[in-house]
């Protein structure tokens, strides 16, 4: 339990971030002088990664165009926001054809493929696989007073190449998963990582499917665990993480960024028979140690 809390290599990772982002500053870039920034997300960012894991997410993020959920407003804060900006005039498609362009000129065309959510830049000496996502900020306003005074959280969005919208929260879910690991007394994130090695470990011996338990979901799942379960050793956070999430009610539970929920019909979020069958295989594993 101790080996599989340990975190996996960030260097290349960090240098693979840098990479994209050089690239995408670079004086022939396409999209150099616009409003954008560029980011880690998903366990290197998170510190949530382990031996083994390859592909590092990337976001590119163009912040002079949003979009926005108003919903949360009052009528004459959603009339008063509506009123203060003007409609867009650089798009989604234009920012990711601009992002795709310059990528290509400055890492070499053929390392560049189309996925359906990300630009997949291939791996080479020095630099990780990397899924880079281009998307739009997202605002879900809490409240509009004027342009100077006004709150959100911030998210992401983009569509996919099938024609679906993503909305997600990579920031809110970061900063979620530092103050949960500062609560437990730093033990959340080796905690992650240590479920993520047994999840490993089922997968190489054979006891469940390699898509039953995506990296992001297990995060999600183990950080709606009450921090007083993160005490002591290993083997007891183990034990006492596996107890609570066999009585849990997983249908109320909530992605890490705390504004989706885990479970649903979609396809970013998880089953709940699904996730039971990786806490089965969990409490399977522990017993038979």
């Amino acid at each position: 339990m101790e080996t599989w809390s340990h975190q996996g290599a960030i260097t290349t990772a960090k240098a693979t971030h840098e990479q994209i982002r050089n690239a995408l500053n670079d004086s022939g870039s396409s999209i150099r002088g616009k409003d954008f920034e560029v980011f880690l997300q998903g366990s290197y960012k998170n510190d949530t990664n382990i031996r083994g894991d390859s592909d590092v997410d990337v976001v590119v993020q163009l912040n002079e165009t949003f979009q926005r959920d108003l919903s949360a407003l009052p009528q004459d804060q959603e009339s008063l926001y509506k009123s203060s900006y003007q409609n867009a005039t650089y798009s989604l498609d234009q920012f990711r054809a601009d992002v795709l362009q310059s990528m290509r000129n400055q890492c070499g065309a053929s390392s560049i493929s189309v996925g359906n959510k990300s630009l997949k830049l291939s791996g080479s000496s020095g630099r990780l696989p990397a899924d880079t996502v281009v998307c739009l900020q997202y605002r879900k306003y809490q409240s509009f007073l004027s342009l100077n005074n006004q709150t959100y959280v911030e998210g992401i969005v983009f569509n996919t190449q099938d024609g679906r919208q993503v909305i997600n929260f990579p920031k809110p879910h970061y900063d979620n998963g530092v103050t949960k690991n500062s609560v437990t007394d730093g033990r959340f994130k080796p905690s992650v990582r240590m479920f993520k090695n047994a999840r490993d470990y089922l997968v190489d011996h054979g006891r469940i499917i390699n898509t039953l338990a995506p990296s992001y979901f297990v995060e999600c799942l183990i950080y709606n665990v009450p921090g007083d379960k993160f005490a002591g050793s290993y083997q007891q956070i183990y034990s006492n993480v596996a107890n609570w999430l066999v009585n849990a009610n997983l249908d109320s539970l909530m992605c890490q960024n705390r504004q989706l929920r885990l479970f649903g019909n979609s396809s970013e979020q998880w089953s709940v028979d699904t996730a039971r069958q990786f806490i089965s295989a969990l409490v399977s594993l522990w017993n038979g140690w």
